[in-house]
Parts: C-alpha cells; structure tokens; sequence
C-alpha cells in the first residue's frame, strides 16, 4: 500500500510574460526540489509553477521520480475510486503559481463541449477536450482584467475615448448606445437578452478591426494618455461618468502599449473590468468569461485543461471568431466577480494559549472539480488537524517553515515545498518557525477534490 503522503516535484513553464530570474516565486518554489540539472538563470523568465498530473508538465515523486499520474492509476485508493472513476484516473484539478511580470493574454476558457469540438477540429491549438474553469487567488498584489464591465461604464467609453469609438465604428456605437439607454441595469430577462446581443455585436466589430485600423487608433489612444493624463477618458459635459482614476487609467495603457505596441488589447481594456487584489482576495473565472491578467504572483486553480482562445496581448495563435462566439456577454461589476473566503469547518487549530490568530479559510467555487484551502498558522507550535477528505489533495507552502503529518510519516515543509496527500487520510500540519511572532507565519494553500461534499455542506450548495 503507497503511504499517502508524497512530496513532489514539480515542473516550472518559462514563458515570455513570466517574472525574470529570482523574481519569480514559481521559478523559486520549482528550485527547491529540482533535480541537479535546474538552476534559476538571472535573465530568464519563469511563468508557472504546475502541480498535477497533467501531461503537459506532470508532477514527480521526488523519492522514485515516478510521475504522480502513474502512481495514482497503479492505485486508485491515492485518489478514490469515485475521483478516479468520475475523472479517468487523473487529478480533476491542475494546481499552479503564476509569476506575471507583463500582462498575459486576453483569453476565455471553452465549456466541455466547445472543448471537445475544438479539441477535434484543430488538436495542435487545443491540446485536450476538458473544459477550464478556474480559480485566481493573490499571493502579492495583483492587477488583471476580468469579465465585462456595467454597460453604463462601457457607454462612457464609447463617449470619451475618441480612438475607441472610432475603432469599432461610429454607427455600431450609436446603436448599441440605443439599446441599452435606460436599461443597462435592467433585469428583465428580454431586455437582458437584447443588452448582451448589442453587446456582443459592438466587441466582435471591435476584435474584427483590422491591424492598420488599431495600430492608427492606438497611437491616438496612448498621445492622449500622456499628454493628458488627469483627463484621460472622461468627459466634460458628463463628470459623473468618469473615472475617479483617470490617471491610473492613463498609466495603465502606457505601460501596456509597452509591453504590447499597438495591440488591440489596448481597446478591449475599456470593454473589461479592470480588478485588483490584495494578497488572499480571489476571483472566479467560469468557462466563456473573457479575462486577461497583467501584473502579480498568484496561486490558481483549474479543471486540469490546457485549453485557451486568446485573441491579444500575445505573441501566440490568436483566434478571434471562435472567442467572439463563445463568450457568455454578461457583464457586472468587479465585486460579482470576486470569490469570497469562508471559515472551514473540518479542521482543529490548535494554538499557543498567547496565540489565536491562527487560521483556515476555504475557497469553494461553484464547480466539483476543486476547492481550496488557504492557512496560516501564526507562531511556534500552532498547528491544523484536518478531517480526512475522500479525494486528493495537493498542498504547496507559501511562507514560513513547518511540517506535515499523514500517518506515521512525516515530513518537513519549506517555502516553494509541495506535497500530495491521499483520500481518506488525516492530515496535521504544524509550524516550527522560529523569530518575531509577527512574523513567524506558516502558510500553505492546499487543492482538494471531495465528491461527498464536505464544502458543499459547508456552504449550502
């Protein structure tokens, strides 16, 4: 019987928008168990992390270098009978630290069937037929854009960014003004229907301009961002529209224009909600939901797909007209994107009688494929005694230094350290850092799949 508590190793992707060298937390978490041959170079950059058993880059024992797909189909008690039955016999979950230095791809994730199409007619571009909802949680400070903006704020726009409204062409904008003036927030389910099909008319003509157009239009857009920075994008017969962060804004599209020069990304910025999170804030992404992100390291959790249609801000195959007709065209604001943490219910901390700050939070998208748990065990000592779960789980640490117990065995955590824990299986985890209380913070974020629902109970779903 495979003791089901297994430290990994695990891969890391150099891409062109990673963070460079020892910049990058994915570079440095894939260092701390990479084999002799891997060293960190200075100028490279590194973009994500992956632990799972995806093939693209699939995790290893670190003790046999049997890759983790292998060990849980040679047993399925690792995962379960029921995960390894309902998912094929691979983790239903690809776990990640992204380390984003310049923006990455405005994209969408296809739903499962528009997956398994795509994955049929074109298998080079889309490497598998599952679909990608996806998790996002801030490790540091994170910028990104996510979801279409309240239609009111996109009439705004169209109004006060000339480049903008000349690009997707002045009678589309006229008409879909007509639309939804008066009924942007409507919640009548025809008016809904009417708002998302002008919608999704104004941003295909957008993203059908052509490359002449945008790069013409972007060399006005990003003149007037710096000429005139505390104006940008607002409107003097209009004050109450416009941005209380022009120049923020104004910033933003320079400091995209050069890591992207002339991109039609530029534009699509005022179509999106731009968000920012601060470390431990997160946001859900549903398969169809445009987003790109732009700046930031986080930890991200997905169904284990590589699937994505990009359409900008890469150098990478773009494919607009299957990213125009797939979106979902809802629009709302920023805070009914963000995902709320709650309190997890399944774990006993157990604390210095001086320390009670300890804590476990659970991030429980409205998906089965995954959950995450994010917890700090603050001071020498503390610990967290977590309920066995009936699937597995992947933890990383994040911050501090600790150890995690599955059974008899045990082992040390350190920053970038990652392990997988098996079905069924109690599993403790303990700080034993030393120095200043406030800042002797144990951390780890922890990927589980619990088809009995655990955190559907928790929740109420």
């Amino acid at each position: 019987m495979q003791v089901p508590l297994l430290r990994l190793q695990c891969g890391v992707n150099s891409y062109d928008w990673g963070k460079v060298g020892h910049e990058s937390a994915a570079a440095k978490y894939a260092a701390t168990t990479a084999t002799a041959d891997f060293s960190i170079e200075s100028e490279k950059p590194y973009a994500e992390l992956w632990m799972g058993t995806h093939p693209s880059l699939p995790s290893k024992d670190l003790e046999t270098q049997r890759t983790l797909l292998d060990l849980v189909q040679d047993n399925v008690a690792l995962m379960s009978p029921e995960v390894t039955e309902r998912y094929g016999g691979r983790l239903p979950f690809l776990f990640k630290v992204l380390s984003i230095r310049k923006a990455l791809s405005i994209q969408a994730h296809p739903n499962k069937k528009l997956a398994e199409q795509l994955h049929a007619r074109d298998p080079k571009n889309y490497p598998d037929d599952n679909h990608k909802p996806e998790m996002t949680i801030a490790i540091t400070p994170f910028e990104g854009l996510c979801g279409f903006r309240p239609l009111s704020e996109i009439v705004h726009f169209l109004k006060a960014v000339a480049p903008l409204r000349y690009l997707v062409g002045v009678q589309t904008a006229s008409d879909f003004e007509k639309v939804v003036k008066g009924s942007e927030d409507s919640e009548d389910p025809e008016q809904t229907k009417k708002n998302k099909d002008a919608l999704r008319t104004l941003f295909s003509s957008l993203m059908k301009s052509s490359s002449e157009d945008v790069e013409a239009a972007a060399k006005e857009l990003v003149s007037a961002a710096q000429s005139s920075p505390e104006t940008f994008a607002s409107l003097v017969n209009a004050p109450d529209t416009n941005p209380s962060n022009a120049a923020e804004l104004a910033a933003l599209i320079v400091r995209l224009n050069e890591q992207f020069p002339n991109d039609i990304g530029l534009f699509v910025f005022f179509f999106l909600n731009f968000v920012t999170l601060e470390p431990g804030e997160a946001m859900f992404l549903k398969a169809d939901d445009i987003h790109a992100y732009i700046s930031g390291d986080i930890i991200e959790c997905m169904a284990s797909s590589d699937n994505v249609v990009r359409a900008g801000f890469t150098p990478k195959f773009k494919d607009v007209d299957t990213l125009t007709d797939m979106l979902t065209y809802s629009y709302a604001p920023i805070e009914e994107q963000k995902l709320e943490p709650t309190e997890y219910p399944y774990v006993v901390l157990n604390a210095p009688a001086y320390s009670s700050a300890s804590s476990s939070v659970l991030y429980d998208p409205p998906i089965e494929e995954f959950s995450v748990l994010k917890t700090e065990l603050r001071r020498t000592g503390a610990k967290a005694t977590f309920d066995p779960l009936t699937g597995p789980s992947i933890l990383i640490c994040t911050g501090g230094t600790g150890k995690i117990t599955v059974g008899r065995k045990t082992e040390e955590v350190k920053e970038g350290y990652v392990f997988f824990v098996g079905a069924n299986a109690e599993c403790i985890i303990e700080n034993t850092g030393t120095g200043p209380d406030d800042e002797n913070v144990f951390t780890t974020f922890k990927a589980f799949c619990d088809l009995t629902g655990q955190e559907d109970s928790a929740n109420g779903h």
